[in-house]
């Protein structure tokens, strides 16, 4: 297997094991691998837990769906209604899925389920940020949701990363998810917050942001770079889905998938990194993982101006990204205050504490929220 020299990297070669084991190699035909039994036992011992997790998933499913009500989700309960709650019917309907799909999910079949999908459905379902945590570990999926909080990325993390400004940095784990990042960060190599929550990982963004991919001044070796640290990385947690759903993800990609086939690995050290800015030009920068757990974790990544001109220039990504966040807060005022007005001249003003609507407000915030069942 071949390594990427890359300047102040530490390269490793890797033996036929590991590659096999990452390319899903089989044993030659006519042998049989040491341990077959223990290792069939264990499959065993595995399916039975799978099986266990869908059938928990399937109850849970079930009981939050007896217990919303049609009125709850914009629906007229009808003269015929039996039911308890929604029919699987309405449940698929209101997350855009398929009736047999969402079906086999409650009668806990051996379907592969995607975050995307898990997602719609938590969200038809109502489901309070400790139920979804609850649904996406028992499907082994990571929530993709924007308003999902990351336990790794405490308050104390995210207070980091804005006191960093004006250097960028975010917070990644071993599959290049970008956990948290601050405003200049957002910037630095395409506008992060266009981004889907699901897309944005390093890897996933240089196969199809073309911003991010033209940031870099070789975005092809960037990407065999980034191939060959994925690797590396994947050998630790072969077995997880969320890995071997990227995996698969990325392998689409022709491209990818071109670089992954090299059978190359490098490991991530310090190193200067030039981007190509479309707002501000060129950027020097010294590129820095400080781990925030064990190795292969998450990490927190920072970028150092190499030079006074692109301290100058991340100074005023920053500017640019402050200005846009004011004009953001601005404009939702303006909304708020708009659609508040417009609801006490259709309906006259509700009862204390409450705006006419189905919406209530509570006493010291500036934002409405849906009411919500019990």
């Amino acid at each position: 297997m071949r390594t990427i020299e890359e300047p102040g990297a530490r390269t490793t070669r890797s033996g036929p094991g590991t590659a096999n084991a990452l390319a899903g190699n089989a044993p030659a035909a006519g042998t049989v691998p040491a341990g077959s039994a223990a290792a069939a036992g264990s499959a065993a011992a595995a399916g039975d837990t799978a099986a266990e997790r869908r059938r928990e998933l399937a109850a849970f499913l079930r009981s939050r769906r007896e217990r919303i009500t049609p009125e709850q989700v914009g629906l007229a309960r009808g003269p015929r209604r039996r039911t308890p709650g929604l029919r699987r019917e309405e449940v698929a309907a209101l997350a855009a899925v398929g009736v047999t799909w969402y079906t086999w999910l409650e009668q806990a079949r051996d379907i592969q389920v995607s975050a995307q999908v898990l997602d719609a459905v938590a969200r038809a379902l109502l489901l309070d940020p400790h139920e979804r945590r609850h649904v996406f570990g028992l499907a082994h999926a990571t929530d993709p949701g924007p308003g999902t909080r990351c336990p790794v990325v405490t308050d104390a993390v995210r207070a980091m990363l804005d006191q960093l400004e004006p250097l960028a940095a975010c917070v990644q784990n071993s599959r290049y998810d970008i956990l948290a990042h601050n405003r200049v960060y957002g910037l630095m190599l395409c506008d992060l917050e266009a981004v889907p929550p699901e897309d944005r990982n390093c890897m996933v963004l240089s196969c199809l942001n073309e911003e991010w991919r033209d940031s870099f001044e070789d975005g092809e070796g960037s990407l065999r770079v980034m191939a060959a640290k994925f690797r590396s990385a994947m050998a630790d947690h072969l077995d997880e889905p969320a890995y071997r759903a990227l995996h698969a993800r990325l392998m689409r990609n022709p491209q990818f998938r071109a670089h992954w086939e090299r059978q190359e690995i490098i490991d991530s050290t310090s190193r200067t990194k030039h981007f190509r800015n479309r707002r501000v030009g060129l950027l020097t920068v010294t590129h820095t993982d400080l781990w925030l757990g064990p190795s292969h974790g998450p990490r927190l990544v920072t970028y150092t101006p190499a030079d006074e001109e692109t301290g100058r220039r991340m100074e005023r990504l920053r500017e640019m990204a402050l200005e846009r966040e004011t004009a953001g807060h601005a404009a939702r005022a303006g909304e708020r205050r708009g659609g508040v007005r417009g609801l006490r001249r259709a309906r006259g003003p509700g009862p204390y504490g409450r705006v006419s609507g189905g919406a209530r407000r509570e006493p010291g915030t500036r934002e409405s929220r849906p009411l919500r069942g019990t």
